[in-house]
């Protein structure tokens, strides 16, 4: 009958995922969403730490290992939520803000107005800081999908704008100042060790390995390469594009506020220009992780040991007494290049 939709089967979601790049639904085919490739960082990240050794015998002691994969965490949670959005075939630039405006937020809403340097509300109790952060985040992301998804916005200039309004409203609370008066409960997952180790690498390790699993062996997870390869297809497959999407990007903010919140435990304050220019990093790492800007292709595994690679550069180049200004120099030196590398080694051109 005329405008009957026919039901979504095994097979036409295996299909979508086959043009999207994802691989079906066996045990075996699941398996392929880790491929050599994505350990193709690993060599690297071991001559990094040879040269590292090399340029400063401080560079393989504990401390100064721990305090990169600390330095990583925080970035971590921003390129997990980017990779996320990517492989879903969309960006989102606004991440850089959300890390700073979403524990703005919570702190303008839960301190005084006279407690301190910075003036808050005091509408709500000390221990909801952190429920109030993570709403915050999530709302950004929402509103991002509602421009991109409901009102059909271009989404990088939706997100860069979304990035520039973030920035000057925290500027707008804060006056320019940092936080430094946080309370104690929100400092806790950023600066507590758990079995020697900070809290914040293991809890960025267990949501990546979640995200990854999710993305191998839930349907709902595999989608996602279904909808960046082939959003028709994957519409025709009976995939509810829009609302994964729109999850998607929810989650993108909700990751890069617990990124603030970690940050800013790390550190004991919200900082005046938290996460500024953290976005070009976060494509960095993407990147050279092997995460498509087209969609569809990519997996955490490789995201996070694009994390790693940048934190190691970093951390070389300082014991080799390089300054910090070059940096981001060298960031978009890594993209060019490693877009350059994936142009050839796919064969594919990118628009």
């Amino acid at each position: 009958m005329t405008g009957t939709v026919r039901p979504s089967t095994a097979d036409d979601f295996d299909t979508a995922l086959k043009d999207g790049g994802a691989s079906g639904d066996s045990p075996l085919s699941r398996l392929k969403l880790i491929r050599w490739s994505d350990f193709s960082l690993v060599p690297v990240i071991l001559a990094l730490m040879l040269i590292g050794f090399i340029v400063s015998p401080v560079f393989l002691t504990s401390d100064n290992l721990i305090s990169v994969v600390q330095q990583s965490s925080e970035l971590s949670l921003l390129v997990l939520g980017q990779a996320l959005i990517l492989i879903c075939g969309r960006m989102d630039l606004s991440l850089e803000s959300t890390i700073g405006i979403a524990p703005v937020v919570a702190m303008w809403l839960v301190l005084p107005p006279d407690g301190g340097r910075f003036a808050g509300l005091g509408l709500l109790p000390g221990w909801s800081a952190i429920p109030l952060c993570l709403l915050a985040g999530l709302a950004v992301g929402a509103v991002n999908g509602f421009l991109m998804l409901k009102l059909r916005v271009n989404g990088f200039i939706a997100t860069l704008g979304m990035l520039t309004m973030l920035r000057g409203l925290h500027i707008g609370i804060t006056e320019g100042k940092s936080i430094t008066d946080v309370p104690e409960s929100f400092r806790y997952l950023g600066k507590s060790e758990w079995f020697g180790v900070p809290a914040a690498v293991w809890i960025c390790l267990v949501l990546f390995a979640a995200g990854g699993a999710a993305l191998a062996w839930l349907r709902h997870g595999r989608a996602l390469y279904a909808i960046g390869g082939n959003p028709e297809a994957a519409r025709a497959a009976g995939i509810r594009v829009d609302r994964v999407t729109w999850i998607v990007l929810a989650i993108g903010g909700l990751l890069a506020a617990f990124a603030g919140i970690l940050y800013t435990g790390h550190y004991g304050a919200v900082a005046a220009t938290q996460g500024d220019g953290w976005i070009f990093q976060v494509f960095a790492a993407a990147v050279i992780g092997g995460i498509s800007l087209k969609g569809g292709r990519g997996t955490l595994f490789g995201a996070l040991t694009g994390v790693l690679t940048l934190q190691l550069v970093v951390n070389v180049m300082t014991l080799g007494g390089v300054p910090a200004l070059w940096n981001q120099f060298l960031n978009g030196a890594i993209i060019i290049v490693a877009l350059v590398i994936s142009r050839f080694a796919s064969g594919e051109k990118q628009d």
